[in-house]
Formats: structure tokens, C-alpha cells, sequence
């Protein structure tokens, strides 16, 4: 029917255009692509949405936190923890220094003594001193010696350090302001410290509340405990998703590895080795282990997330390949740093490449992927062709024998490709055999554009030289030499190692830096495997739950023991001398006992009133 005022239409009818029956499939196929297309770009939008929205929340905005995260935290009674008060180790270094609540907690027993205060205060003058700037740090040591060892001093008297002990320290700082100065006085310190005043803080409440926090430590871990965000990636055993604790807001990758395809693959043992020594290894520039747990199909690594992405997509995926010679020189700073600290633990990590260099939200970066990393005993080497084509070292193809040389190799290739945009021994997407990628790493020297630098191309041919035994990291002082080369004259790495450094490149809070969901591959089904008993010893290995130093440090940096201990302050903790043995229960009194309490009637004694139970 016409629009009123419009002259009507001729009721003929129109002839059809005849379309070819092969051009109308085309064109549908064209429809259902867009369609699928866009489908896939709202699920992608929806799914950044979501883990930017997660991501924020845990920005120190304590919105991440369920609205139930108390009754998740919530602590034992102090006498719940007797059997754990007997069995934990009593040693300073680890219960005072090394987990971050307990040092926390002897700290605040040592600022209730005058004494001890002080010799806290000295230690974190120490600390202060080993990473000022190289200008300032003679300055900043005499300013020690001034405080702590000046008999004008405002500070109460350290313990005994001998008189000749200050005066070395008082001559090098002339001579030689070195890290160490004050290493000497540090340990007398930490000497004194075990001794008297570490048996008074185990008598104390502080002591108490520390054995409550570790025994919420000790909790068994479930799927629930966490919430589940977007793919980020894949491992070798299964996907690397996001996730966020719910009591405490923080986030985290959750590795998944899948338990048929481990089965499969007979990687028991390759599985188990990545796990523990992702929790052996405390590094700020390597990715740290918080969690393990379970899942019917799947066994879990809770691991540090590096929101920034890894090296390989922002060498490739964000303008011209490659970065600026300054840019490359920091980041191989702190991957020199990581490797020094898997070393000091006797691990050599065999699979240095740009995908498994990770960036946090600062933009300074840690080593990912430990999953070929390997202990060597001491005294001993292995052997053993692992890696990755293109960044294996040649005495790793030659089936040679090797300690930490096949690093060093890598740490050369990784320098080589940020600052050139490509590996030295293969062009980026370049097809050639994998023969002849081993045979240029065995046989080629590598070539040098003009994006190099002279010490730049000093660095990398010292780390690309084909016999390990005159390549730079193996001769003479080891890392200590890497650290050394002119290429790094502008890293202060007592700083660098302290955190204290602006990386050049800071990554955008509100972008995610990885593939979209759907250009990440999926792991096909895995067929004809089938689980039973026999896997469960494999099993319990694995899963143990929660990390100490990582999950102590998440409660600190969340606020969450904070919160906690404020809301619970008036409520004592203080044990009582007799329950160290045995606690006395309270006796239970008649119902009439308790009426005539109530109404005045009888008087209660003292020695029997209690403060309420700690949650």
C-alpha cells in the first residue's frame, strides 16, 4: 500500500534478475564469513573487556575481592595451632628474614624493645646504603657509620661489632665503596638477632599470629579458589589462561596441563621438575610459582602474570621489528640478572628465546617456561639436545657436555634479535630446513648491520662464539664478566636487582598484549588414554598447594594482612606460658553457675576470664 498523497504503483509485476546459482553461493559464503568474523571479534572484545575490567580491580583498588574474602581468610584460634607450633622449623633465617609475614611480624616485636629497634633500624640502613647510586654511596655509608657507631649518636648501642670491624668498614668506604661493605656488621647483626631475641619472639603474640597466617597458608587449594579470564597463550601440555584469587583480588596465568596428554607423552617427570624448580627459584626476574592444585581433567601452575606480553610480540607485532640498542642493552640486563639467580641454584634453563621473555605492567621483564630447565649437581655436567631451533648452542647439537654455557649462548641470540629484528641464524618467517638452521648455527658467523653499536656487536660475538670454552659467561668470573662488558657501562645492577631502575618502555594498562582468542591454536582431544589409581602418586607430588614466599607476599601486597590484623588488633593473641605444653580448656559451667555470674550474684576470678577466640 502507497504513502498517503503518493500515486499509487502499477500492480505489474517486476521481472527477476536470474542470478547464477554459483554467484549466489559465493555470495553467501562472503555473508557467513563477515558474520563469523565479526562473531569472533565481539567474542575477543568481550573477553579483553572482561580481563582489563579484572585487571583494574586488582590495581590496589581492593575491588577484586569477593565480598566474602574475611570468611575465606579467616583465622584459626591460636590453639588450633599447637600441633604446628611443634612441628615447624625454628630457624631464624627462614621464619625471620626470608618469608615476608614473618619477617614483617618479628619486626614489629623488634620496635616494642629499644634494642632491637635499633639493630633493625641499622639493617635497613644497610639495605638502603647497597643500593644507592654509585655517586652516592660513599656518602651514604659514612652516614651509617655516623648513626650507628658514633658515640654522639642518637641511636641506641648496636650489639657487640668489634672495633676493628668499623674501622675496615670506615677505610673502604675511602677506598672502595663497594655493595659489601657493611656485610660483616650485617651478619653479627643477624647473629645476635637468633639468639636471645629469637627465643623471646617465640613466646610472643606476634609469634602466634605468625602460626595462624601459616597455618591459613597450608589450606587446601581448589578450582574455586580463583576466577577464570581469556586465553593468553599455550604451553607444551596444555592452555595458559588469566585468573584472579578471589580473596585477595590479585591476578595470575593459570598453566594448565593437561593430565591424558601428559599421560601420553610419558612427561611425568618433565612436569614434575618444572614445578619444583619454579618453587625453589625466588627471583624477581623469573616468573614465580604461587599455587599448584587439580582439576578432574587437568593439573594447575598458578605463575606470576606479565600483563605486558612477551618479547617476540613487541619485537614484531608493534612497527618496524626490532628495538632501539637501549631498549635491547635493559631488558638483557635483567635476563643476565635471572640467569645469575637460576645458576646460584645450579640450574641452566636451555631455552632462551623472545616468546619466553615476559614483561609486567612496569615493563620490566622475567624468564617464563622453565619447563627444560634442569638442576646440575655439583662438579657434574649433562647432555642433552633441548631447546628450540635456531637458539640451541652448538655444544647442545653436537650432544656435548654442558653446565650454564648453552645460556649464555641464548642471552647472545636474544641480544642479537631485539636490536636487529630477527634470529642470527634464521630471518623471521624465513622456511629453511631445520638441517640447515643447525648448520649455520654450527658453521656461520652471524652479520652485523648498521642498527649496531660497537660494543653491541662486542657482547654478541662474545656470547656467539661456537666453543663454550672461550665464550663470554664461561671463563674466569662467569656472570660476573657478562655484567662487566662495556655494553652495560649505564646499569647500576645494585639497583636493577633492587627495583629501583625506570625500564625504558612502559606497557598501556588498558591494552592486552597477546594473539586474539581466536588466532590462539587449540589443543586437539587427546584419544585412548584413560586415567586411573596408578596416577595419583604422580599426583600428590604435584599438587601442594600454596607457595610460602608468593602467597605470603600476595596477603602483604593486597593489603588483605593488614586489613585482617587491624580489624582483629584488640582481640589478643598472647599465649599463655602453660599452653606451650598443653592448653587448659576453659571449664564448663552449670547453667545456674552462669545465671548467678550474670545477675552479680557470684564473683568470677580473674585468673578465668578469656578473651574472645581469634577467629
Amino acid at each position: 500500500m502507497g504513502r498517503a498523497g503518493s500515486p499509487r504503483l502499477s500492480a505489474a509485476p517486476c521481472p527477476r534478475s536470474r542470478v547464477p546459482a554459483a554467484a549466489a553461493g559465493t555470495a553467501g559464503a562472503g555473508r557467513r564469513r563477515r558474520r563469523r568474523h565479526w562473531s569472533v571479534e565481539v567474542e575477543n572484545r568481550l573477553a579483553n573487556s572482561m580481563l582489563l575490567k579484572a585487571r583494574q580491580g586488582a590495581y590496589g583498588q581492593k575491588t577484586g575481592r569477593s565480598k566474602k574474602w574475611r570468611a575465606m581468610l579467616q583465622l584459626p584460634p591460636v590453639s588450633q595451632c599447637r600441633e604446628l607450633r611443634q612441628s615447624i622449623e625454628k630457624e631464624y633465617s627462614s621464619l625471620c628474614d626470608k618469608q615476608p609475614i614473618g619477617r614483617l611480624l618479628f619486626r614489629q616485636f623488634c620496635d616494642t624493645k629499644c634494642d632491637l629497634k635499633s639493630c633493625i633500624e641499622f639493617l635497613d640502613a644497610v639495605a638502603k646504603y647497597e643500593v644507592a647510586a654509585d655517586e652516592d654511596r660513599r656518602d651514604c655509608g659514612l652516614l651509617v657509620l655516623d648513626t650507628f657507631f658514633n658515640e654522639e649518636s642518637w641511636a641506641d648501642p648496636l650489639p657487640e661489632i668489634p672495633p676493628d670491624i668499623v674501622q675496615e668498614c670506615r677505610l673502604r668506604l675511602t677506598e672502595n665503596p663497594s655493595k659489601d661493605v657493611f656485610e660483616e656488621c650485617a651478619r653479627v647483626v643477624h647473629n645476635y638477632l637468633s639468639g636471645k631475641p629469637f627465643e623471646e619472639y617465640q613466646g610472643s603474640s606476634y609469634f602466634s599470629r605468625f602460626l595462624q597466617w601459616k597455618w591459613l597458608e597450608r589450606q587446601p587449594v581448589r578450582k574455586n579458589t580463583f576466577r577464570y579470564y581469556r586465553v593468553l597463550g599455550k604451553g607444551g601440555f596444555g592452555e595458559v589462561c588469566a585468573c584472579q584469587v578471589r580473596a585477595t583480588g590479585k591476578m595470575y596465568a593459570c598453566k594448565k596441563l593437561e593430565k591424558k596428554r601428559i599421560k601420553r607423552r610419558k612427561g611425568e617427570a618433565m612436569a614434575l621438575n618444572e614445578k619444583r624448580i619454579l618453587e625453589k627459584v625466588h627471583s624477581r626476574f623469573v616468573v614465580s610459582l604461587a599455587y599448584t592444585y587439580e582439576t578432574k581433567e587437568s593439573l594447575c601452575l598458578v605463575l606470576t602474570i606479565m600483563n605486558g606480553g612477551d618479547l617476540k610480540f613487541h619485537i614484531y607485532n608493534l612497527g618496524k621489528p626490532g628495538f632501539d640498542e637501549q631498549r635491547a642493552v635493559f631488558y638483557a640486563a635483567e635476563v643476565c640478572c635471572g640467569l645469575e639467580d637460576l645458576q646460584k641454584e645450579r640450574i641452566v634453563y636451555r631455552d632462551l628465546k623472545p616468546e619466553n621473555i615476559l614483561l609486567d605492567d612496569r615493563g620490566h621483564v622475567r624468564i617464563s617456561d622453565l619447563g627444560l630447565a634442569v638442576e646440575i649437581p655439583e662438579g657434574q655436567t649433562i647432555q642433552g639436545r633441548a631447546g628450540t631451533v635456531g637458539y640451541m648452542a652448538p655444544e647442545v647439537l653436537n650432544n656435548e657436555n654442558y653446565t650454564f654455557s648453552p645460556d649464555w649462548w641464548g642471552l647472545g641470540c636474544l641480544i642479537y634479535e631485539m636490536i636487529q629484528g630477527h634470529s642470527p641464524f634464521k630471518k623471521f618467517k624465513e622456511k629453511v630446513k631445520r638441517a640447515e638452521v643447525e648448520r649455520r648455527v654450527k658453521e656461520d658467523t652471524e652479520e652485523y648491520s648498521g642498527r649496531f653499536s660497537e660494543d653491541a656487536v662486542s657482547i654478541c660475538s662474545m656470547l656467539l662464539t661456537k666453543n663454550p670454552k672461550q665464550r663470554l659467561g664461561c671463563m674466569g668470573e662467569g656472570v660476573a664478566d657478562v655484567k662487566g662488558h662495556p655494553v652495560f657501562k649505564d646499569i647500576n645492577f645494585q639497583r636493577l636487582e633492587a627495583n629501583t631502575l625506570e625500564p625504558p618502555f612502559c606497557p598501556d594498562p588498558h591494552e592486552v598484549y597477546c594473539k586474539d582468542v581466536a588466532d590462539i591454536d587449540q589443543f586437539s582431544s587427546v584419544r585412548g588414554v584413560y586415567l586411573d589409581s596408578s596416577d595419583n602418586a604422580f599426583y600428590s607430588q604435584f599438587v601442594t598447594g600454596c607457595v610460602p614466599i608468593p602467597w605470603q607476599n600476595e596477603m602483604i601486597e593486597s593489603e588483605c594482612f593488614k586489613d585482617i590484623n587491624e580489624s582483629e588488633r584488640e582481640e589478643s593473641v598472647t599465649l599463655d606460658p602453660a599452653e606451650k605444653a598443653q592448653p587448659v580448656p576453659k571449664p564448663r559451667r552449670s547453667f545456674l553457675y552462669r545465671l548467678f555470674a550474670r545477675g552479680g550474684c557470684i564473683s568470677t576470678d580473674p585468673s578465668e576470664e578469656e578473651l574472645p577466640a581469634q577467629r
